[in-house]
């Protein structure tokens, strides 16, 4: 995989909670420049701010949503179960990167930028998120 050095995008973080999760949750950076083929780590941070254990797992998104093909997380804290204990806070790792397709994709010719969103819930036993699907 070759970065295409001539293509930068700006990728931008969001981070957001259900209301019934009682947790502080927020990327570390707003905004990382990337080239498409280009590894990069960004970090999340939670907290949870309660007296009592709580267990929370994320789901994402990316837009556009058509950007969301060449997104790649080698490794991600999506989708699995976050256990937090009273007043603890974590560091939480996306280590992702554009697929260089995507410089060549004439759908992208004018995105410029992409935003990572996460969303974190209360882990219930029983829930399942639906995962991301790009067809």
């Amino acid at each position: 995989m070759r970065p295409v050095r001539q293509r930068p995008l700006k990728v931008t973080f969001n981070a957001d909670v259900h209301a019934g999760l009682q947790w502080n949750f927020r990327p570390q950076q707003s905004e990382i420049y990337v080239v498409p083929g280009e590894t990069v780590l960004a970090f999340y941070k939670a907290k949870n701010p309660t007296d009592k254990p709580i267990i929370g797992i994320s789901t994402y998104n990316v837009v556009p949503f058509e950007a969301g093909q060449y997104f790649n997380k080698i490794q991600c804290f999506c989708f699995e179960e976050q256990w937090l204990n009273p007043q603890e806070e974590v560091d939480m790792p996306v280590f992702f990167y554009i697929d260089p397709e995507f410089a060549e994709d004439p759908k992208m010719a004018k995105v410029d930028s992409i935003t990572l969103s996460y969303t974190f819930f209360e882990a219930k036993e029983g829930q399942h998120l639906p995962l991301p699907g790009y067809q």
